[in-house]
């Protein structure tokens, strides 16, 4: 079953629809960040500004790809070392490859390697990163639970994927991978 959801999940993502998904702490909020008409339809959704960023979620750092060709071997090591935590890096973009629908207004990008089992294996059907934000309205309270999301959110999205919220009590920090300097604790 676990299967067939996952590959459920994949097909909305590939058609350029929204998800939800259970994280490490909240449920979250998907779709194919290369698919422009996606991310606005999920910051329809969340009521969010594009300004603000979204983050981008994978199961490896192989899956962010070009993002790291511009790091040196030392912050590569760091975010290596790091594996799936509960950390949101903000990493340097020099070369713009992540659209401005992605970093809003931002120079760098959010990215998290999720230690969530359903997060890296939805990660994996889909061969590449997802956009990952939490699964509420701009500036409402954090989704905790499925009966919520739906309830909520559940009429706008196009797939939820079922299961289990992970063990964490809190979103992740956010860090900055240069400076190293915490932004969210």
């Amino acid at each position: 079953m676990i299967k067939l959801n996952i590959k459920l999940a994949t097909i909305t993502l590939l058609q350029g629809g929204v998800i939800a998904y259970p994280t490490e702490a909240v449920w979250g909020l998907g779709c194919d960040p290369w698919n422009k008409w996606a991310v606005m339809k999920l910051l329809a959704v969340k009521q969010r500004p594009m300004e603000k960023g979204l983050i981008l979620v994978a199961d490896s750092t192989q899956q962010f790809g070009p993002l790291f060709e511009d790091l040196s071997a030392e912050l590569k090591v760091t975010l290596n070392n790091a594996g799936p935590a509960p950390i949101t890096w903000l990493i340097p973009d020099p070369k713009d490859r992540i659209p401005l629908w992605l970093k809003g207004s931002h120079s760098k990008i959010a990215i998290r390697i999720s230690s969530h089992p359903l997060v890296r294996e939805l990660c994996q059907s889909f061969g590449s990163m997802i956009v990952s934000t939490s699964a509420n309205e701009s500036g409402a309270p954090e989704i905790k639970s499925r009966l919520k999301l739906v309830k909520s959110l559940g009429d706008k999205l196009g797939f939820i994927v079922p299961g289990q919220l992970g063990s964490e009590l809190k979103t992740s920090t956010i860090k900055d991978l240069e400076s190293g300097m915490m932004l969210r604790e």
